[in-house]
């Protein structure tokens, strides 16, 4: 089997521009912290979780199959909107999005457990950039 050459078939993980400068700097972090919660968490939450998966459910006339078919397709789509991550990064974008996708069915079709679900993730994140755990 060939191995993908990063770079030509996938781009190579880029981390966001704020990333690097957020280890040990609390005005840094929290600024990370108000993006991740802004755009991440509401912004993708809403975007793919409350209009996406709605479009395709409503193809199966919203029944609970089309959700759970619709949960399958939005995160793929959620997988490859993370695709300056690399292939491991859309891989690990798209069971996340098939978990949130299962909280927002499990909570009763509830917005608001994927957008503090997505929020938490990304704020551990940014405190794990923050302490400088993961260098």
């Amino acid at each position: 089997m060939i191995e993908p050459v990063t770079g030509f078939f996938w781009p190579k993980p880029v981390a966001p521009a704020l990333a690097n400068e957020i280890t040990g700097n609390v005005k840094i972090a929290l600024l990370a912290l108000l993006l991740v919660w802004t755009f991440a968490a509401f912004g993708e939450e809403i975007a793919y979780r409350g209009y996406l998966l709605t479009r395709a459910a409503d193809i199966g006339k919203r029944s609970a199959t089309a959700y759970w078919i619709g949960i399958v397709l939005v995160s793929v789509l959620f997988g490859y909107g993370h695709y300056y991550k690399g292939a491991s990064g859309v891989i690990d974008s798209g069971v996340a999005g098939l978990i949130l996708g299962t909280a927002y069915m499990l909570a009763g079709r509830n917005l608001w457990a994927c957008i503090l679900a997505h929020g938490f993730i990304d704020t551990f994140g940014v405190i794990d950039a923050f302490f400088g755990w993961s260098k």
